[in-house]
């Protein structure tokens, strides 16, 4: 079977929709730090609906491998062409996608390759827009007080090292120091990612570096770049084998890394840019003028159930979304969970209807041709908590409410880091902290009570922050580990619901 690039387009099947301009009239104005597939099924896809809408060729998309030359080696042969397949059911259950080409990656660079590419790709005429989607351990912080981590690896090189950087941190402060250096204009730099506040969390970020390296600089960019917020939400599951078999069977042709996404689209960004922006809001984007509002909802809601959802799931065995909220105990600890725990600490959204959007949630959690992994969800937990579930705990707690289910799901993650479900079946504790979090749980299990060995296991600064040993969470978390150790997730489930 033939190769997806530029002369394959025009034999594609009459349903799958394909770029309607000249590629080589785009030019290259957002450099994108993170190429993975959520970025190619939001950014890029909003980016593109916007170019057909209105011509507008500015925006073509330089993208930035931080880590592997894999999407590079993936895109380079099919000239950065990929294919995003939207899936869902039908009304009678049957999984279905929907095909769209994209067109807009006119280049993949690999940054620990060739970091003077990456430099010099920032600091181009042509670019306005610095993004990045490089997961919440990406920024190289303290996740519960967004401090930048000076004794963190890769920015304690990049601040030796601004010919070289590797963190993403170092490459946007040298990149923008090298555009400032051949008298280029300030920029956006855009977080797209699951951080409160991300674009003043990426601003503290980028200006306590710069200010390390050069007090001119930092000026320059604090009075010319700009660092909008913004909320973006659509789940996008690890591309398969399966998933490449089924798209180059429906294209006619192999496409090497196509993406896997929901139809459910939804971005929220603050229009405050620096030199201008892709007209977003013709590909379902909103421009809003503060994008917090949003910002908790989302991670509250979306992301804070779904990650309840991820460890509860795998410790009972369940291996996607779909089959886990298909569990009626699980899906009413989700829905009682957001509708009595969650949803009170949210501020008013105008013209929200926040029991539709609880009921559409889980509709699209239990989308069954997404098949997404609780395993991939349950991935660095230590830097996701903080702002998916800690948030909205101590939220609650100032207030004097119950935080029953939202210890639970605590206790759900800080029993998955055992390694094993309640079966007994082992898996991987993937989180950049699990040396430091697998001593935290040998000391927690050495103390003679439950209640101490809750207590314990909140004294972990970098997640518990200033909620280390309060004696509300501790009260609730204790039972809540002392039944899932004792009795299992399903059982604790039922018993609760």
């Amino acid at each position: 079977m033939s190769r997806l690039d530029p002369a394959a387009l025009a034999a594609l099947p009459a349903d799958v929709q394909r770029p309607a301009y000249d590629r080589d009239a785009l030019a290259p104005g957002i450099v994108h730090l993170g190429l993975g597939a959520f970025a190619r099924a939001h950014l890029a896809v909003a980016t593109e609906a916007a170019r057909h809408a209105d011509g507008d060729m500015r925006w073509g998309l330089v993208g930035v491998s931080m880590r592997e030359a894999a999407v590079r080696d993936a895109l380079a042969p099919q000239q950065g062409l990929y294919t995003v397949a939207t899936r869902d059911a039908d009304d009678a259950g049957r999984p279905r996608q929907r095909l769209r080409v994209i067109g807009g990656v006119r280049e993949v660079l690999v940054a620990p390759e060739d970091p003077t590419a990456v430099l010099r790709a920032i600091a181009r005429p042509a670019t306005r827009l610095v993004s990045l989607t490089i997961t919440e351990k990406g920024y190289a912080h303290d996740p519960a007080t967004g401090a930048l981590r000076l004794d963190h690896p890769a920015i304690a090189h990049d601040l030796a090292h601004a010919e070289a950087p590797r963190s993403a941190i170092g490459f946007v402060v040298h990149g923008l120091a090298l555009r400032r250096a051949q008298g280029q204009g300030p920029i956006t730099l855009l977080s797209l990612d699951n951080l409160p506040a991300n674009g003043r969390t990426l601003q503290g970020l980028v200006q306590d570096f710069a200010g390390r390296v050069d007090a001119g600089l930092a000026r320059w960019i604090e009075q010319g770049c700009t660092f909008p917020s913004s909320m973006v939400d659509r789940i996008v599951p690890r591309t398969t084998e399966a998933d490449r078999a089924a798209v180059a069977a429906a294209l006619g042709c192999d496409d090497a890394w196509p993406v896997v996404a929901e139809p459910f689209f939804d971005w929220a960004v603050e229009d405050r840019f620096a030199a201008g922006r892709p007209a977003w809001e013709l590909g379902g984007a909103r421009a809003v003028e503060r994008a917090e509002p949003w910002e908790h909802l989302k991670l509250r809601m979306v992301n804070g159930s779904h990650s309840a959802i991820a460890y509860l799931g795998l410790l009972a065995g369940w291996r996607t979304v779909d089959e886990a909220i298909g569990q009626a105990p699980l899906r009413r600890f989700v829905d009682d969970l957001l509708r009595h725990e969650v949803a009170p600490t949210l501020p008013p959204l105008p013209g929200l209807d926040l029991a539709a959007y609880r009921a559409s949630l889980l509709a699209r959690f239990a989308n069954p041709a997404l098949a997404h992994r609780t395993q991939q969800i349950a991935m660095d937990g230590s830097q996701k908590l903080p702002q998916r579930l800690l948030g909205t705990v101590r939220d609650r707690i100032a207030a004097g409410q119950p935080i029953d289910r939202l210890a639970l799901a605590l206790a759900a993650w800080l029993q998955h880091l055992s390694g094993c479900d309640d079966a007994g079946r082992e898996f991987t504790v993937d989180d950049p902290l699990a040396a430091a979090l697998a001593d935290l749980v040998a000391k927690a299990d050495a103390q003679a009570t439950a209640h101490a060995r809750a207590d314990a296991l909140t004294r972990f600064a970098p997640v518990f922050g200033d909620l280390a040993g309060h004696p509300a969470l501790v009260a609730a978390l204790a039972p809540a580990l002392e039944s899932l150790r004792g009795r299992g997730a399903r059982a604790t489930l039922e018993a609760m619901t």
